[in-house]
């Protein structure tokens, strides 16, 4: 592909990451996004996201992981202050775990790939994390490798790469729609909000949750759903501190819930990834409920029971950019030539933000990429539920 002209609209983990990548291999990259950046009601904005092998049987998915945590641990050593804490990932059940099973699939193929996941039977869950109910959880498995990513501080450091990679940086700039050509399906840049036209030879559109309704057209393929999002400051954060406290899924295929050991403040976010509620990203009904508070406060009093009357700090709505089948959605657009469509990350697309940027920008110039097979545009996948028991949608 000879060097372009290229839009990327949405400065969150998939835009800033596309614009890092297409400018190193020498296209010439401007970056819009209506601000302030990290934009505060982006999915990629909040203290902290998971950065987790685990995908159950998807061995693509690990593939990708195993490349994105190599990338995570060189940008520790390259950035001031690592935002990367890789103090492990456990996934506990209720019950034994089953072939079928999430934390059974994810086990057994971390094993395959010749990863130490260790095994934890009901005593050694006590023993090793007495934050959690006694007796309430019976199975599961710590895994090394992983952990979490200060997610907005993440941003904001790829905010400032970019822009010394020489991305022009046009924040400030609302996008309004897409300028196509009189004759034919070619784009040929943006509009923004006053009507201004930017013209470019590509178009990445990398918005998330915001995407099916700045792109009307992808309302049918994407959806934005409503996660709550609950920050907890118990009196004592000592037996929440990582090495007795790792970043969590609490039988998750069944309850939805994980969360993160203390920061820094004494804070342990727990949220929920779950059917979640549709709405707009800038929706006034972008609140937790007091239904869903009420649902955690049941769920701690089962699986934290220390945690049950903590005092919560604050709480937000995460809006994923869901797909029907839960896979990322990168692909050229068949119908608009000049735009590619990079969004649809179902609530788990951060954690591969080191080698994003690659498939994002493998996309654009047409290069071979196996991971664009699973990402393609797929109009003809709309299954009532996606592929997590947790996130069943029918």
């Amino acid at each position: 592909m000879s060097k372009s002209t290229i839009i990327v609209v949405g400065a969150g983990v998939f835009g800033v990451t596309a614009a890092i990548t297409l400018q190193k291999r020498g296209h010439a990259v401007s970056l819009f996004d209506p601000g302030p950046l990290p934009h505060p009601l982006a999915a990629s904005t909040d203290i902290s996201k998971a950065v987790r092998m685990d995908y159950g049987p998807d061995e693509d998915y690990m593939a990708w992981m195993e490349a994105a945590l190599d990338g995570w641990r060189r940008w520790n050593q390259d950035w001031p202050e690592p935002l990367f804490h890789e103090d492990g990932v456990t996934y506990l059940t209720r019950s034994p775990m089953a072939p079928g099973g999430f934390e059974h699939e994810s086990y057994q193929l971390l094993l395959k790939r010749r990863h130490k996941p260790e095994r934890l039977g009901s005593a050694e869950i006590r023993r090793r994390f007495p934050a959690w109910s006694t007796g309430g959880y019976v199975d599961g498995y710590y895994n090394p490798e992983g952990g979490y990513a200060e997610s907005g501080k993440v941003v904001a450091r790829l905010i400032e790469i970019a822009q010394g990679a020489g991305v022009t940086l046009m924040a400030g700039q609302k996008f309004a729609r897409l300028a196509m050509r009189e004759t034919g399906a070619r784009v040929q840049g943006i509009v923004n909000a006053e009507g201004q036209v930017f013209q470019a030879d590509w178009v990445v559109a990398a918005a998330g949750s915001w995407t099916p309704h700045a792109l009307p057209f992808m309302a049918e393929h994407l959806r934005s759903v409503g996660q709550p999002v609950f920050h907890l400051k118990p009196a004592d954060p000592a037996p929440y501190q990582a090495k007795v406290f790792p970043t969590f899924g609490a039988d998750i295929s069944n309850t939805g819930y994980y969360g993160f050991p203390a920061n820094r403040e004494g804070i342990v976010k727990i949220a929920n990834h779950g059917v979640g509620r549709q709405m707009h990203p800038e929706s006034p009904e972008r609140a937790v409920t007091a239904e869903q508070e009420a649902h955690l406060r049941a769920f701690l009093r089962g699986t934290f029971p220390a945690l049950s009357d903590a005092p919560i700090v604050y709480t937000r709505v995460c809006l994923y950019c869901d797909t029907w089948d839960e896979h990322l959605w990168i692909a050229r657009d068949p119908e608009r030539e000049g735009l590619v469509v990079a969004t649809g990350d179902s609530g788990h697309g951060f954690k591969f933000a080191p080698a994003l940027g690659d498939v994002i920008a493998d996309a654009v110039e047409g290069a071979d990429n196996p991971l664009l097979r699973k990402f393609r545009w797929r109009p003809e996948v709309k299954p009532a539920r996606g592929e997590e028991a947790a996130r069943y949608h029918g």
